[in-house]
């Protein structure tokens, strides 16, 4: 498999201090990072670049935030929303003609480490796991990729909208795979059959081991992820104390496929 573009973050091999990846593919930890509206100019783009290169970023202790400094902050990336959540692997608001661009969560409560067993869902447990669908798209055998560009499938919710299986990051020009739990059917298949077997198929091939990571929340932590390129879902599991967090999501843009062809609602 090859990475479908260069790494903006450090293309010489370099890696800087304050970033620390957690897999080979996606997730990084920000360290030293006090996130506020009035952050710097070049401290917003350093982690501009590595959100589009890691897909998510995760920050520690970030306590002096509340609804307010977070919505502030959330503003420096664009206009914010809330739309509502699934607790199976999903895109935020897929939905939509406009699935927004990144998602952005702040754990205001959450069990302690060592509390035992993750609890079951994003809204009430202590973890939750992303999968990076460009890599997916990228690990895809070459004929799959080649079926992958032609199709296109219709999410489901408060709206209806049919989108690219295959939708090329406005920003790094990568191929990602729009799909998860919205994602009701292949267009033009009338087989229901037919459509959930490729429906699953590819939502397989997102969720390999290799292509996710997983983050066991701590109160005060904030996950950033860019939603155009990613999956994200809670860790199931029994017991443990409720976790409750804030959750905007930042307005996005149309999905582009592989052809030029943009999203049409339905």
């Amino acid at each position: 498999m090859t990475r479908q573009v260069l790494d903006p973050v450090h293309p010489d091999g370099a890696r800087p201090s304050w970033l620390a990846p957690l897999t080979g593919r996606v997730g990084a930890e920000v360290r030293g990072v006090h996130l506020c509206p009035d952050l710097d100019e070049q401290t917003h783009e350093r982690l501009h670049v590595a959100l589009l290169r890691h897909k998510v970023l995760f920050f520690r202790a970030q306590h002096h935030l509340d609804a307010a400094g977070l919505e502030a902050f959330a503003r420096l990336l664009g206009d914010t929303a809330v739309h509502p959540e699934l607790d199976d692997w999903h895109t935020d608001a897929s939905f939509s003609l406009y699935p927004p661009r990144f998602g952005i969560a702040h754990a205001t409560e959450a069990p302690a480490r060592g509390d035992g067993p993750p609890p079951d869902t994003a809204r009430s447990g202590g973890e939750t796991e992303w999968a990076d669908t460009a890599a997916a798209y990228d690990g895809l055998p070459v004929e799959l990729r080649e079926l992958a560009d032609r199709l296109w499938v219709v999410h489901t919710g408060p709206a209806e909208t049919e989108h690219p299986l295959v939708r090329v990051h406005p920003e790094t020009r990568e191929r990602a795979l729009l799909l998860g739990g919205f994602g009701w059917r292949v267009a033009g298949l009338s087989e229901e059959a037919d459509s959930a077997a490729l429906l699953r198929l590819f939502q397989d091939h997102v969720t390999r081991p290799e292509n996710t990571v997983r983050w066991r929340w701590s109160p005060g932590d904030v996950a950033l992820w860019d939603n155009r390129a990613t999956q994200h879902r809670a860790v199931a599991g029994p017991g443990g104390r409720p976790r409750h967090s804030r959750h905007l999501a930042i307005g996005g843009e149309t999905p582009i496929a592989v052809d030029g062809r943009r999203s049409v609602p339905r």
